[in-house]
């Protein structure tokens, strides 16, 4: 469990997928800051497990228990959609038997058929990227994700799709799922939105 005390205390539980409203210029990008341990907090806390993360580390705690999926998918383009992934593996320590398998049947599951598994992902739709940066979050037993504008370059059907997938992450996984967005049908979707309004958190109902 994730808690950001402040004016309004935070709460983000495993098992519930997260909306963070806001329009641009509301704060998102601040929060996005503190959320993934890039600063600490002026004033306040942000807790993790009952842990203060300055007690925990920055760095350990990003390395350990987070994933943060960007709006500009942040993969390397010049390697295949299997590449990225693996790299990612390698990157964090985790270590796995059977890897080869384990890449390919994380791909599948978020619908990355095996004919596009050896594919440069420049060659790849904006969907598929997006799913692709999915399992490179997944992949590394982050028990947090949080994903930035997960919508913005997508169309609507995708955009719908990628939703489901989160959902399915949260609830299947039980992962703490956050979305920072300006779109309010993700926050319809969502088990529980905060809404900034002014750099002022609000919980919608």
């Amino acid at each position: 469990m994730v808690v950001i005390r402040g004016a309004l205390n935070l709460q983000f539980e495993p098992g519930n997928m997260y909306a963070i409203l806001g329009k641009s210029g509301s704060g998102k990008t601040t929060f996005l800051s503190l959320i993934s341990a890039l600063e600490s907090p002026k004033e306040g806390a942000i807790l993790y497990n009952s842990e203060n993360l300055d007690k925990i580390g920055l760095t350990r705690f990003r390395r350990q228990h987070l994933a943060i999926v960007f709006q500009a998918y942040n993969l390397l383009t010049y390697m295949t959609a299997y590449q990225n992934v693996s790299s990612a593996l390698e990157i964090s320590g985790v270590k796995k038997e059977n890897k080869r398998d384990f890449i390919t049947e994380s791909l599948k599951s978020v619908g990355i058929t095996e004919d596009l598994h050896h594919k440069k992902v420049a060659q790849l739709s904006g969907g598929q990227q997006q799913r692709v940066a999915i399992v490179r979050a997944m992949i590394t037993g982050a028990d947090i994700i949080v994903a930035d504008e997960p919508t913005g370059n997508l169309d609507e059907e995708t955009g719908r799709e990628m939703i489901a997938l989160f959902e399915k992450i949260a609830h299947e996984q039980n992962k703490i799922v956050i979305l920072v967005t300006h779109d309010s049908d993700i926050a319809k979707r969502s088990d529980v939105t905060y809404e900034l309004k002014d750099k002022v958190f609000h919980v919608r109902s």
